[in-house]
């Protein structure tokens, strides 16, 4: 399974409910610069989905191909990787639009030691360049939100270390667990005033999912559970069996590659982030595109590698439309493209209700228990006689 973070493919009937109305994140970056090279995507059927109108159609799409709406309330990472793996979630996690409240901080200041800068929702960028000087000169690290349920800590690697930031990163989580926050996340940085940047080895600390997932499931049924890139972060490291993390998408398909390779039976799980950390949220359209068609050429040699009875599913947790003036993520379809070698071709899954149908299907695949939620499409991709309890999904 491989999720392309923030690849939305239309607003959602609700997205008026969370400021996204208008937002499509493939078609409005198309049309922004002037089309997007993605012939994998096209091959696979991501034009022919409904609602999707800045890629051609084919003929005869070498996957099966639809879309999903989002159960969940909520349009964040946690969420929707959740929902993928089988947990629908009725209450989002909450947001601090006016910043974490005082007696939170007062709790930080005594768990860590420190004080603190920021303390309000603020692009990731621009704050350090705003706080970065103060930032040197006191030791004191930026606290930031987001329109998401984060807890973002940035610090200077001369000021705090790396691995002494995810530290005090970890010990913040059981605070963030008692206001309900999905992530904490620890955002080293470097460089000078005027010049900061932020490194790629960002990590987070996420809240366990609420009930058992997919994972859970394949792991306890005694299969390989293989977490690339932030999936474990986001599992909260909670039924994977080896984990992968990645410093970009180009080294998380070739990690997903490798992994194929090694694994004989159970579920390879990979979360592409660059498209949403890096070029989403900074309304960076050409950054998107480019960085899209680049996941589009690293398909291609997944799709390559694919086993006689393994099954592809290329989806996304939501949109991260990078023409709109939000900076935030979109409440957006995403979209849902099924290919193996065993597997019908050109198939219309039409619009699925939630998220959860891929559990329910690599479930059904994998002969392990299934998720509470989703409906498994498995019998409409796999002719008849075809059908196994020991499919890979990749």
């Amino acid at each position: 399974m491989v999720t392309v973070d923030g690849l939305g493919i239309g607003a959602l009937p609700d997205a008026s409910c969370y400021g996204d109305e208008g937002s499509h994140t493939f078609d409005n970056t198309a049309r922004a610069v002037g089309g997007i090279g993605a012939a994998n995507l096209e091959a696979l059927g991501l034009g022919n989905i409904e609602g999707v109108d800045a890629l051609g159609r084919v003929g005869r799409p070498l996957g099966c191909y639809g879309r999903m709406a989002e159960a969940s309330r909520g349009k964040d990472t946690s969420t929707g990787h959740w929902e993928i793996a089988g947990v629908v979630t009725d209450r989002p996690p909450p947001t601090f639009p006016h910043g974490f409240p005082g007696e939170m901080m007062e709790r930080f200041e005594r768990i860590t030691g420190l004080g603190w800068l920021g303390n309000r929702p603020a692009s990731g960028t621009e704050i350090i360049e705003e706080l970065g000087r103060e930032h040197l000169a006191t030791g004191r690290p930026i606290v930031y939100t987001s329109a998401d349920s984060v807890f973002q800590v940035a610090a200077h690697v001369d000021v705090m270390a790396p691995e002494r930031l995810y530290e005090l990163c970890r010990s913040v989580r059981p605070l963030a667990d008692d206001y309900g926050v999905a992530r904490v996340i620890a955002r080293p940085f470097t460089g000078r005033p005027g010049s900061f940047t932020r490194l790629p080895i960002r990590k987070d600390f996420s809240m366990a999912p609420p009930r058992p997932t997919l994972l859970d499931a394949v792991k306890e049924a005694g299969l390989d559970v293989m977490a690339v890139g932030k999936i474990g972060d986001i599992f909260a490291h909670r039924g994977t069996s080896a984990e992968y993390p990645t410093k970009s998408d180009a080294e998380g398909i070739e990690r997903t590659v490798e992994v194929m390779a090694a694994v004989e039976r159970g579920l390879v799980f990979t979360n592409l982030v660059d498209l949403d950390t890096l070029y989403g949220h900074r309304n960076d359209p050409r950054g998107y595109a480019a960085a899209l068609e680049a996941v589009d050429a690293g398909l291609a040699e997944i799709t390559s590698r694919l086993r006689g009875d393994d099954m592809l599913v290329v989806t996304a947790d939501h949109g991260c439309d990078p023409t709109t003036p939000s900076t935030d993520h979109s409440r957006e379809y995403v979209p849902l493209l099924v290919h193996g070698p065993a597997l019908r071709r050109g198939v219309d899954l039409g619009t699925r209700e939630s998220f959860a149908d891929v559990a329910a299907t690599a479930a059904a695949a994998l002969g392990v228990a299934p998720p509470d939620r989703g409906v498994s499409f498995l019998d409409e991709i796999v002719p008849p006689r075809e059908i196994r309890t020991s499919v890979d999904t990749d």
